[in-house]
């Protein structure tokens, strides 16, 4: 395999644990754009693959990776009253401020990943701005040289455009870059890009899922450095 110079990292599920930091904030969210009315909660909670009662999504959620303006797209079929660019909106200013649960030892595996010489960057669905607030609230943004959101002008996964766009701005060649993340969204992004594709457990999907559509499936990004120094 091809020495790792630059990974790109998707940002939920990856960096941040996805139950754990969506599951409260969906639960609110779902309240507040059906007025609290349990048939209305009832119907948006299955339409975004969420349990109402367990605060998780199914591993089918539309949420898990998809883009913000899809998973409106999908409350709008439940509730089409609602004004597509206000609900946008205020989507991402509740995301922005959302508490995200960081995977265990995310800032020591960047910091060893940096120490190897590795450039890195992020790849998100989400919006860019919500994305830069939680990394700056984790201390960890001045880490990643590239940061794109679905809105960034390089297109979302699973399409190759961020990654691509990541390997021109770190100066390196597809092959020579990596793209973590959680989902079949981010490996089929990396597959397309011609970067090797490394699936983590800290989101919704199994390893059953990802296995096939990843070169290496691992527990986390603590796992990450490890890896890397292993294929040398």
């Amino acid at each position: 395999m091809t020495l790792i110079k630059g990974i790109v990292f998707d940002k939920d599920g990856t960096l941040f644990d996805f139950q754990a930091t969506w599951g409260a904030w969906s639960r609110e969210m779902i309240l507040a754009e059906s007025g609290g009315d349990p048939a209305m909660v009832a119907r948006l909670a299955d339409s975004l693959g969420y349990d109402m009662g367990t605060g998780r999504f199914r591993p089918d959620s539309v949420v898990i990776a998809s883009t913000v303006e899809t998973v409106a797209e999908r409350i709008l079929d439940v509730l089409p009253e609602l004004d597509k660019d206000a609900l946008i909106a205020r989507m991402n200013a509740r995301a922005a401020e959302a508490p995200q649960v960081e995977v265990p030892r995310l800032r020591e595996a960047l910091e060893r990943l940096a120490g190897m010489g590795i450039s890195l960057g992020i790849a998100t669905n989400d919006t860019e701005a919500p994305a830069r607030a939680h990394l700056q609230a984790a201390g960890v943004e001045e880490m990643f040289g590239f940061i794109a959101g679905y809105d960034s002008g390089h297109g979302g996964k699973p399409g190759p455009g961020q990654l691509l766009a990541f390997a021109e701005a770190a100066g390196l060649r597809p092959g020579a870059c990596a793209m973590v993340g959680d989902s079949l969204h981010d490996l089929a992004a990396a597959r397309t890009a011609g970067m090797v594709g490394v699936g983590v457990l800290t989101g919704v999907a199994g390893r059953a899922t990802l296995e096939p559509a990843a070169d290496v499936v691992l527990g986390s990004i603590a796992e990450l450095p490890d890896w890397i120094a292993a294929q040398g």
